[in-house]
Parts: C-alpha cells; structure tokens; sequence
C-alpha cells in the first residue's frame, strides 16, 4: 500500500468516526432510491399495459410504442426519483460545505471526494448513436408502426449495414478531403 493510499485508509476512518450517521442515512437513501427506481419501473410497465400504452404481446410492440414507453417511464422516473435524489444531493452538499473549512481541506488532500475522471471508460456513445441513427430510419422507412413480429431478419441487418455505411461516408468523406490536401501540402513543401 502506498503512503497515500495509507493517508486515505486513515483519514476515511477519521471521517466516518465523525460523521458515521450522515453515511448511515446517505446509505439508506440510496438503497430507498434504487428500490424505489424499480418499483416506479414495475409500476409504469403494468400500467402501461392496462392503459393500452403497449400491448400485453411483445412481438405486437411497434418502434412508436416502444419510444412512447421509454419517454413516459424515463418521465415518471425523473418526476418519482430523479427529483427527489437531485434535491438530497444538493442538501448533501450545503452539509459538506458547512464543514469546518480545515476538515473539507484535510479531505480534499487526502483525495476523499475527488470530482472528475478516474481513468474509467465509459465509452464513446457511438452505440447511442447507431441505435438512434436505426429509431431514425425506421421512421424514415414507413415502418413505425408496423409490429415488431412483421419485421425480417434481413431487414434488420440490412438496416444496421446501411446505417454504418452512412457514418463511414460521414467519416471517410471529410477524411480523405482533408488527407488529401495535407498531403498535397507535403507534397509542395518538398
């Protein structure tokens, strides 16, 4: 373990010594968060069914039924939990900062609430993309509302296919005109 790996060890037990009922309480209300997240999910998805947002048969779900049910539930997750969770983040935080200012200081030295990137990948979206991108052409194709279990295999594939061509074009395009004039700008410099 390294010296400040050992500091940290330290101090997290100094701050948990002295503030152990505030992470008893944030400790709880993140487990009343995550369950209540998936109670509002049960909730909205049998709601949905009964109210004839969706139909009970998933083979009969069309493109506009499944977006109409990913808005409505990311709407009342927002309303039910979202709120909620930001509002006891911001009371969190007016507490930290109520702190003494040498205590928040020996935390923030010790690296205790470090804000910021931690060397993690969390990807690049390009996936958020290409599925947004397939959402797109099944409009643009007529086929919105057309059930899921009337779609082919092929069309599928052929979707995804022509959707990656389309952002190779997007991408080559710009590419090779600007590969091209640095090159003929090597080429001249010579």
């Amino acid at each position: 373990m390294t010296e400040m790996e050992t500091k940290r060890s330290v101090v997290w037990r100094e701050f948990l010594r002295r503030h152990w009922k505030a992470v008893v309480l944030l400790v709880a209300g993140a487990i009343v968060a995550a369950v209540g997240a998936v109670l509002v999910f049960l909730w909205f998805a049998g709601q949905a069914q009964v109210t004839g947002l969706v139909p009970v048969v998933l083979s009969f779900w069309t493109m506009g039924e499944l977006i109409s049910f990913l808005v409505g539930l990311a709407l009342w997750e927002l309303l039910l939990i979202g709120i909620p969770v930001a509002i006891a983040c911001i009371i969190v935080y007016a507490a930290y900062r109520r702190l003494p200012p040498e205590e928040r200081e020996e935390y923030r030295r010790a690296g205790l609430f470090r804000i910021g990137s931690r060397g993690r990948n969390y990807g690049s979206g390009f996936t958020f993309v290409i599925n947004l991108l397939f959402v797109v052409k099944v409009y643009l194709d007529g086929n919105w509302n057309l059930p899921f279990s009337n779609w082919t295999f092929d069309y599928l594939v052929d979707s995804y296919v022509w959707i990656l061509l389309v952002l190779a074009a997007l991408f080559a395009i710009p590419a090779l005109i600007v590969g091209s004039w640095w090159l003929r700008r090597e080429i001249r410099s010579r």
